[in-house]
């Protein structure tokens, strides 16, 4: 086990040592049962004391990643995930480190720049806006603080989201518009009425890991078509359909997680000619929508929810802790969805929703958003620059968010990349977290709004061979 330990990167002993035999135990160069060096021998091959030793180890058994053996040592942990979890992955093993790389992204822990992370930082939100709906609500809408929403959801809120999806186009109705709990439940619902273990349904190649996790925990077949700057490749999609006949294409339209893509009509009218054809149906999750600065067709504006499931929600932009989401579709799928969610989880968060009504009614999520739109565009464009400076090439320059898929010369494995950023104090994901079977890849998801922080750029730079 070879352990990156810099005293003068200013990030903790403790913290070195625990992300690196996390980096060891992920790659997988250890196995199950594996000893670690004594807690006495490791101090002493890296001539720091035996404190942060013995912290860094007691953090990882508590994690579940080591076992303490009463005079014996310290081992690698038998593997947490088993079963249908597990199921299907080209790599058995990759279900366990993307179920850390998710819990990771909460914990925020040891200090590391996570360079590769999902949420536009915190600084950047209207805090005072929402704190502002907070107390709004809590002195004026007292119900809400006790009682479930409705189970469609919050009237006013889902008027709110009706005329949202209007302006993109959408001619939608009221009974048309389901409120969820964040973006994912509408994707949990979506799963659980519409498939079936041994179902097939096509997915981005890279897209959203989370989404591939909760489709195999289901017992459904991924198949994956390829991401251009333009959205998923129409050729490759009209290859596939000769071999695999999918019920449903699971697509993030705009602003693509993870390379930042934005569909373009001319692919947009291409897919759903084969959805047509090939009688499947478009899940569309739009919940970058509001960091677009100019609107453009979705799947559902040409389609007007014949063959798409359109999906949005305000986690990314207002507040994560609020979870609020939606689902647009036709009013029989609405209805069947509305039934799933009652019986498995009764209704949303009649506060949330409550708040997330507030500040769509007063204005000051739309101020706020104008502000995040320009911010996200100036920061994601110097950070394009900034990659090229380093030696990195980046897939596409998007048009609005923060993220972009970027590789360095010279690999071929993103992996390579994990023990450069341990010694820069910077945590990435592996882009073979993106694909749907765990494939390797040379490219990796950054968030833009990191990459001008001193510990990015000396990572960037080694990485890309300019340090």
């Amino acid at each position: 086990m070879k352990l990156m330990i810099d005293a003068t990167t200013g990030v903790p002993l403790t913290e070195q040592i625990v992300n690196s035999v996390r980096t060891w135990i992920g790659t997988r160069e250890a196995r199950p049962g594996a000893k670690l060096p004594s807690i006495r021998q490791l101090a002493a091959d890296h001539g720091i004391s035996r404190f942060p030793v013995i912290e860094a180890y007691d953090r990882l058994v508590s994690q579940g990643l080591l076992d303490s053996r009463q005079g014996s040592g310290f081992y690698v942990a038998d593997s947490p995930l088993s079963g249908r979890a597990m199921r299907g992955w080209s790599d058995p093993s990759l279900a366990e480190d993307l179920s850390d790389h998710i819990i990771e992204q909460f914990h925020h822990p040891y200090g590391m720049l996570k360079l590769a992370g999902g949420f536009v930082p915190e600084s950047w939100r209207d805090v005072d806006g929402l704190t502002a709906a907070i107390r709004h609500v809590s002195r004026h809408n007292v119900d809400s603080l006790i009682h479930y929403a409705t189970p469609l959801g919050l009237p006013e809120l889902r008027q709110h989201v009706l005329t949202r999806v209007r302006q993109v186009g959408i001619n939608a109705e009221l009974p048309q518009v389901l409120i969820t709990n964040g973006a994912s439940q509408a994707m949990d619902l979506v799963v659980r009425h519409l498939l079936k273990p041994g179902d097939t349904v096509f997915v981005e190649d890279p897209g959203y890991y989370n989404l591939f996790g909760l489709l195999r925990l289901h017992g459904v077949k991924l198949v994956g078509v390829p991401q251009t700057p333009d959205g998923p490749d129409p050729d490759a999609a009209e290859a596939l359909l000769r071999e695999h006949k999918p019920k449903l294409f699971f697509t993030n339209s705009i602003l693509q997680n993870p390379t930042g893509s934005t569909l373009a009509p001319r692919v947009a009218f291409r897919l759903l000619e084969l959805a047509r054809k090939h009688d499947f149906r478009f899940v569309e999750d739009d919940i970058f929508s509001d960091f677009q600065t100019h609107f453009t067709d979705r799947l559902a504006t040409l389609d007007q929810l014949e063959h798409v499931i359109y999906i949005g929600g305000f986690s990314k932009t207002v507040s994560a802790a609020l979870r609020v989401g939606y689902i647009v579709a036709s009013k029989p799928v609405i209805k069947a969805l509305a039934d799933v969610k009652v019986l498995t989880s009764v209704a949303g968060s009649y506060f949330a929703e409550a708040v997330t009504a507030c500040l769509l009614e007063r204005g000051a999520y739309r101020k706020y958003v104008d502000r995040l739109r320009l911010r996200t565009r100036e920061v994601t464009a110097d950070a394009v620059d900034t990659l090229a400076d380093c030696g990195w090439e980046v897939f596409c320059e998007p048009a609005g968010g923060n993220f972009l898929w970027t590789r360095p010369q010279g690999i071929e494995d993103s992996r390579e990349l994990l023990a450069i950023g341990e010694r820069h104090g910077v945590k990435i994901a592996p882009g073979n977290f993106f694909r749907p079977g765990g494939e390797t890849t040379p490219w990796v998801r950054v968030n833009s709004a990191y990459v001008s922080e001193d510990r990015a750029l000396a990572f960037l730079r080694e990485a890309g061979g300019k340090s």
